[in-house]
């Protein structure tokens, strides 16, 4: 069994920066099988994907509504997925989830695909 466990979410001012963290854990070598990505969900709305990785970091893709500010990497040494969040406003509030798919190395980009879901990190993004 695989644990995801988000860290790094809090209260900011719109135009700050924040960078979750996600550790991996649970099964050796976890994160060299999986692709990997960030999905968020709103209060009254459905979870969307905000970005994907493949398994090694070197392919990516972003939702529109985050292009050119967010920024998804992972250090598989350290079992950790990142999303560095900059120029954030207050329609980034959300639950920001981490999600690992253990049947793909590449970009995955549908919800169901993802295997391991981490309990959810809270940013909030004040105007």
């Amino acid at each position: 069994q695989v644990q995801l466990v988000e860290s790094g979410g809090g209260l900011v001012q719109a135009g700050d920066s924040l960078k979750l963290s996600c550790a991996v854990s649970g099964r050796t070598g976890s994160t060299y099988a999986m692709a990997m990505g960030w999905f968020r969900q709103a209060p009254g709305k459905e979870r969307e994907l905000v970005a994907a990785i493949n398994r090694h970091g070197t392919g990516t893709n972003y939702a529109d509504s985050v292009k050119g500010r967010f920024t998804i990497s992972r250090d598989n040494a350290k079992n950790t997925l990142y999303l560095q969040m900059n120029s954030l406003k207050p329609e980034d509030t959300a639950v920001y989830h981490c999600a690992a798919s253990a049947a793909s190395m590449f970009i995955v980009k549908t919800e169901d695909a993802y295997d391991y879901w981490g309990q959810g990190a809270q940013v909030t993004v004040s105007s």
